[in-house]
Parts: C-alpha cells; structure tokens; sequence
C-alpha cells in the first residue's frame, strides 16, 4: 500500500510591520520531494487553504524546487475529515506558524488523532508550534517525555525576532514536559522519539524528512 503524507503549512504573513513571514520554502519543499521520491501520496493543505505566501528571506530560485513551489499555489485548507487517510502529518516551519498552529482548533484535533494512533507526526524549525497546544485525549502534552528539538530560543535571539514572537517555542516545548535536546545554531539536527519526528532548523529539512520516512518504513 502506498503510505499517504498529509503536509499542513501556514498562512499567517506579518509578524511586525517591519517584518513580512510566511512559510519558509525550504523546509517544505525539501520534504516534499523526500516524500516523492519514495512514492508517497502527499495532500498539501494550509490552515486557510488558498495560495500559500512564502516568508520573503526563504525564497530561492531552485529548479529541483519548483514542483513543490507549484503545490502551494491552489492549497485545500485543513480539515478534520484528513484525521484518518494519513500514515503521517508533516508541519514545516517559518514564522507564520508561531500565530496560526497553535491555536488553530483543526489542526490541533488532527495533532491528537495522530497521536492517540501512534500514528507519524513530523515537524521542522518553527513546524513544532504546532506541537504545543497539542496533547491526548486525556490533556497530557504529547511533547511529555518525549525526546523533541525545534527552533531554538538562541537561534531566535540571533535573528532579533525574539521580541516580536508570542512565545519561545524551545521554552514552551520544555514547558509541556519534553525531553528537549539542540546542537549549535544552524546545525543540522534531527530526533525521531518513536511516532514524533522534529528538526530543529531549515538545515534540518531533509534529516527530518528522512527520519518521517524511517518511521514509516520500520
């Protein structure tokens, strides 16, 4: 059978009026193509569906990229109806998902589905804000105990947008209870706790994406 990959990114634009976001194209266009490569189905949605903005510093003219750029014009937004196709969900980043993910009451019932499944959930960067609103049925974090990376708080600092952010997502992510472990900055890192894969930065986009496949292939 052919393992189905449902890929969910953000919509959100601004983070300051100085500063315009997105979602940042590597760290779904790298996966994506991971994902095809092995002959997965993939759905690509948005939380709002419709035409994906890119943050404008994540913008590079790849050929090997623009079939996965063609994927993001024409998007279907999100629904509980996806909860139960997929072996995998895959949340990339940018810094659109720091104001759309966490709240987003779909996204997060699909969060809680794939895990109440042991089902694969993987996220790269800023992907795991998604992660933090997201718990069991029975409210326990999903992060809890669990071995888990993302954008860290240093990493935030350095690109001074720490101020305009909600929250830190390391912070928050340690907050849940999670086992929280990072590399330098800009190092590529990526950890897979049995169904829960994360990267910790774009670097990590396709160490992310291999390890999603790991664990749809053991």
């Amino acid at each position: 059978m052919t393992k189905q990959v449902l890929m969910v990114v953000t919509n959100h634009t601004k983070i300051s009026d100085q500063h315009k976001t997105g979602l940042w194209l590597e760290e779904f266009a790298v996966p994506y193509l991971v994902f095809k490569e092995k002959g997965y189905h993939i759905k690509v949605t948005s939380i709002e569906g419709g035409e994906v903005a890119l943050d404008p510093n994540s913008v590079e003219d790849k050929p090997e990229w623009k079939e996965a750029e063609a994927q993001l014009k024409h998007t279907a937004k999100v629904s509980k109806e996806d909860a139960d196709e997929f072996d995998a969900i895959f949340l990339p980043g940018g810094h659109g998902t720091m104001f759309d993910f966490p709240e987003n009451e779909t996204l997060q019932y699909l969060l809680q589905q794939f895990a109440e499944g042991n089902r694969i959930i993987g996220s790269v960067c800023h992907g795991p804000a998604g992660l933090v609103n997201a718990t069991y049925q029975d409210g326990t974090p999903i992060v809890k105990d669990k071995h888990v990376t993302s954008f860290t708080d240093s990493e935030e600092k350095e690109m001074q947008l720490d101020q305009y952010m909600p929250f830190l997502l390391e912070s928050k992510i340690r907050e849940n209870g999670a086992r929280f472990f990072a590399k330098e900055n800009w190092s590529d890192h990526a950890i897979r706790d049995g169904f829960l894969v994360t990267g910790q930065n774009p670097q990590s986009s396709k160490s992310t994406a291999e390890k999603v496949v790991e664990a749809l292939e053991a």
